[in-house]
Formats: structure tokens, C-alpha cells, sequence
């Protein structure tokens, strides 16, 4: 099947020659490919508020946009416009199972599935992303313009990052079940050929600055420093404004004391990685099942994470939704299927610790139970 999505490529392939290097258009990498909802269904999501949506539109002043949620008669209008709607894995299983079938790259590397739908001629502009992306047809048809400039210059005080300067390179019409593949940086320019819905697997390309930020403060809520400042050979200062040289020498060795290593990394790219975003909130099941209804469901049916839900392991060591888990050893190979493969099969077999930690995940809504 991933052969298919790649136009008969190998992930290893893949990977080695195209991943972060260059294009790669596939046509029918899902043949005849519908998409996974409608417009009206992304219509009625950018209408709520459990979705991130944009409204992008282009007047002779230059690129407009709008934040959601909107009311239907926003998408009353006339001209070129785009809606779209982030996160479309979080509020549908089938968009879910769309961006699982990019597992060829890892969970911790995957972001989350976009769509935009577009009226005729509608876009948003030439654009580059700091991340890959690839860039799969839905309904309808749109061209794509791509170029591997590098001029990156976007227009001063636009509400979008819209390139400058764009230089055409390669374009394309894609049509249902097409899907073309950029890598980052790489320019392009989406626009619609009549009413089209285009989605969008997006990946995880931290900037320097935010890794080393939240590495900081995920080190602050761990640190545990010994001792206070003091000073007892302090003389009477020359300069009462200064800031002595003693006091700086000494916090310095305060600071050179904060250490980590390995598994201090280890630890954060686990919580910082399995994070859910601040929209995102986890629904306890209205009526929980009972602990023995709950074993019994599972040992028929198995148990799979919440779409919402991103279980990562590193080694021994497991982490769920932001937090670092204590998993027994005699659970970590099942943990380790469950993070892989998103899904268990029947568990009759499980240990009281394993269903006894999966129930709790079951009343926080982290998990549910297979089919009857």
C-alpha cells in the first residue's frame, strides 16, 4: 500500500533520494480518491470551535484573512476565496487513518492533516513551508505551481507569508488521488480549477530557538539546586551600583552546576514531543464502563489510542500525552505494539497491571475499547 502512495517507490527509497531533496509528483497515489469529508462537513467544522480555521481571500488591496470560527454566511461570497481547516486528524477517524498511512515516517516527526477547500481560482498565494508536506487531491482539480528558489522574501505586512518574488519552475493540474510531495523551503502555488478540496500532511520541524526554549523549561521543573548565594569575605564596594565581579564569578559556578544528559533529552523529546496542542482536550466517556465490563470489552475487541492521543517510546521509557509513564516490564512489549500500530488486538491475555493502567487511560478518554 505505501508502494501505491509513493508511485511504486519504496519508503527506503523514498527516503534516501527524495525526503528533504526534491519534488515527487505521484498520480493516483490513492486512486480515485474522494476525500474524507465534504465541503459542507469542512464548512460546518470551521463553523466550531474544536478547529483552527482560516478564511484567505484576495482584494485589489492585496491578501486578506480571517481567523475562525465563522458563521455560514462567511462562506457566502463572491471572487476567489480558500477555508481551511487545521487538524483534521483530531476531529475525524477516516482523516486519522489517512495520515496514519504515512508511517514510513516516524510518529514523533508526523504534525497533522489540513484541508483546504478552494472556489474557483481561489488560493493562498506563493508560499514556502519550513516543513515537508505532501499535498494530496481531493475533490475537484488544482494546478501547482513549485520552484526551488532561493529567494524567500515574503510581502512586507501580509497577513500570509506570501513570497515576493515567485519564479515557476514545473507546474501540474492534480486531479482526485494525486499527490505531490515538497520538500521545505520549496515554493509553491495551489489554485483551484473550479470548486476543489486539497489535503495536506504536514510534519514537525521545531525551530532551534523553541527546542532550546522549552528544553530550558522542561529543565526547570526538574532541577533541584543544593545551597544559597552568599558572600561572607564581602568588602565595602568602591562602586554601590556595580555588579561585582565576586558576584558574577560566583553565580556563574551556581549555573555551570545545571547539568543533563542523554536521558534528560530523552525525557523531554518524549513529554514535548506527545504534547497535545492547547486546543486540544481529551472527553471522558459520558457513561465510563465498569472496571470487569471494561476487561471483557477488551479482551474481545482489543483497545486503540484516541485519535488525539500520541504514545511515544524511546527504549524503556514511555510517554502519553505530555507525561512520562511507569510501564513494567512485563508490559513494554505491548506498550511498544500499541505506540507502533496506534491499535492492540483482543487482549485476553493481559496482565491486572496492564488493565488496570489502560482503564484509567480509558476514563481520562486516552484510549478506547474495541467493538463488542
Amino acid at each position: 500500500m505505501v508502494k501505491q502512495l509513493l508511485g511504486g517507490i519504496s519508503p527506503r527509497r523514498f527516503l534516501s533520494d527524495y525526503w528533504q531533496k526534491k519534488p515527487l509528483l505521484v498520480r493516483q497515489a490513492i486512486p480515485g480518491f474522494p476525500g474524507v469529508i465534504s465541503r459542507d462537513q469542512a464548512f460546518a467544522l470551521a463553523c466550531g470551535f474544536d478547529a483552527e480555521s482560516r478564511l484567505v481571500w484576495q482584494t485589489a488591496g492585496g491578501w486578506q484573512m480571517k481567523h475562525g470560527p465563522f458563521k455560514p454566511k462567511d462562506f457566502r461570497r463572491r471572487g476567489p476565496w480558500t477555508v481551511l481547516v487545521q487538524g483534521l486528524n483530531l476531529l475525524d477517524d477516516d482523516a486519522d487513518a489517512l495520515l496514519r498511512r504515512f508511517d514510513f515516517v516516524p510518529w514523533a516527526r508526523l504534525d497533522d492533516l489540513l484541508v483546504s477547500y478552494a472556489s474557483d481560482g481561489g488560493g493562498v498565494g506563493p508560499h514556502f513551508d519550513s516543513y515537508d508536506v505532501f499535498l494530496i487531491q481531493g475533490m475537484g482539480r488544482r494546478r501547482w505551481q513549485i520552484g526551488a528558489q532561493r529567494d524567500l522574501e515574503i510581502i512586507e505586512g501580509a497577513p500570509l507569508r506570501i513570497l515576493k518574488h515567485f519564479r515557476i519552475e514545473q507546474e501540474w493540474v492534480l486531479e482526485p488521488g494525486d499527490m505531490l510531495y515538497l520538500p521545505p523551503s520549496y515554493a509553491h502555488n495551489g489554485i483551484a480549477e473550479g470548486e476543489c478540496m486539497t489535503y495536506s500532511v504536514g510534519f514537525r520541524a521545531p525551530a532551534a530557538q523553541e527546542l532550546a526554549t522549552q528544553f530550558l523549561v522542561h529543565l526547570q521543573d526538574r532541577l533541584e539546586m543544593q545551597g544559597r548565594y552568599s558572600d561572607p569575605g564581602l568588602a565595602p564596594p568602591r562602586h554601590p551600583g556595580e555588579i561585582g565581579s565576586h558576584m558574577m564569578d560566583t553565580v556563574g559556578e551556581i549555573i555551570d552546576r545545571i547539568a543533563w544528559n542523554r536521558h534528560s533529552v530523552r525525557d523531554f523529546l518524549g513529554c514535548y514531543l506527545t504534547e497535545p496542542k492547547s486546543h486540544v482536550f481529551f472527553d471522558p466517556p459520558d457513561r465510563p464502563l465498569g472496571r470487569k465490563a471494561f476487561a471483557a470489552r477488551v479482551a474481545r475487541g482489543g483497545i486503540r489510542l484516541h485519535r488525539k492521543s500520541q504514545l511515544l517510546f524511546a527504549g524503556n521509557s514511555f510517554y502519553l500525552n505530555g507525561e512520562m509513564i511507569e510501564v513494567p516490564p512485563a508490559d513494554r512489549a505491548t506498550l511498544r505494539e500499541l505506540a507502533d500500530r496506534r491499535t492492540l488486538p483482543a487482549l485476553a491475555d493481559a496482565g491486572e497491571a496492564t488493565l488496570a493502567m489502560f482503564y484509567n487511560w480509558y476514563c481520562d478518554g486516552f484510549v478506547v475499547p474495541g467493538q463488542r
